[in-house]
This record gives structure tokens, C-alpha cells and sequence, in this order.
């Protein structure tokens, strides 16, 4: 008799846990976490002066507003990111710098967390996840 599957709720909240402490682990040595090496991208490629309403829009499937505001905080204290207005974030010089340096680690934590998984299976698996959300958020009939 075949195990019982376990649900897909479950192993979505694993998985992005997993993400999460390991991503962590590897950017802790940088003095940043997953949702704040995520600010930095957001700055990075915004316009040379990112909205944080734009960031907080742009990251509010991946965590919830304190937790957001607490990573802004981080990467301004780290010196990462700096205000050159109020409400708006630049990536500084150290930051895009130290943003360099971390892309390697990042590297290394993507080609582990897809190991054994084929470039097929991975595009079928977003291809199944992107449609699962447009069933969930779309227009009910």
C-alpha cells in the first residue's frame, strides 16, 4: 500500500521554512537575513531611489509589514542602504559592494536547494504553483 501524499499546505510551509533558516544561516555571517538580502535586491533594482512603499508592495508575499519594516531597518544600520529622502532607499556603495560579495554565497544556496531536481521538473513545479495561485486569487465562477 502507497503512503498517503501529504498535503500541499504543509509541504509549501516546510519548504519555504527551510529556505528561510537556511538562507539565514548563510547570510548570518554577512549580518543579514533572507528577507533583507531580499530589501536589498528590491533597491537594487528599483530606480536609484526605491519607495518603501514599493518595497513593502513588492515583498508582501514573502513576509508581513513588521517583519519587512524590521529588515528596511537592518539594512540602514548595516549601512547597506541609506535614505537620500524620507521614505526612500538608495543602496550605497559598501552595500552594492557587500551585495557582490553575498551573490556567490546566494549561488551556492540555489544550487543546493535544486539538487536532484531537473530543469523539467522545476518548470513544472512553478508552472503548477503559478497556476494553483491564479485558481486560489482569480475570479470564482
Amino acid at each position: 500500500m502507497e503512503p498517503k501524499a501529504k498535503p500541499i499546505g504543509y509541504l509549501l510551509n516546510r519548504t519555504d521554512e527551510a529556505l528561510t533558516r537556511v538562507m539565514d544561516g548563510t547570510l548570518g555571517e554577512f549580518g543579514l537575513t533572507r528577507v533583507a538580502w531580499q530589501v536589498l535586491n528590491v533597491v537594487r533594482d528599483g530606480d536609484g531611489a526605491t519607495a518603501d512603499a514599493e518595497v513593502l508592495s513588492t515583498l508582501s508575499a514573502n513576509a508581513d509589514v513588521p517583519t519587512l519594516t524590521a529588515a528596511v531597518d537592518t539594512v540602514l544600520a548595516g549601512g547597506w542602504a541609506s535614505r537620500p529622502a524620507p521614505g526612500r532607499l538608495a543602496l550605497t556603495p559598501d552595500g552594492a559592494r557587500r551585495l557582490t560579495e553575498v551573490a556567490a554565497q546566494v549561488a551556492a544556496f540555489r544550487t543546493r536547494s535544486v539538487e536532484g531536481i531537473t530543469t523539467d521538473e522545476y518548470r513544472t513545479t512553478v508552472r503548477v504553483l503559478e497556476r494553483m495561485i491564479e485558481n486560489l486569487e482569480g475570479p470564482r465562477p
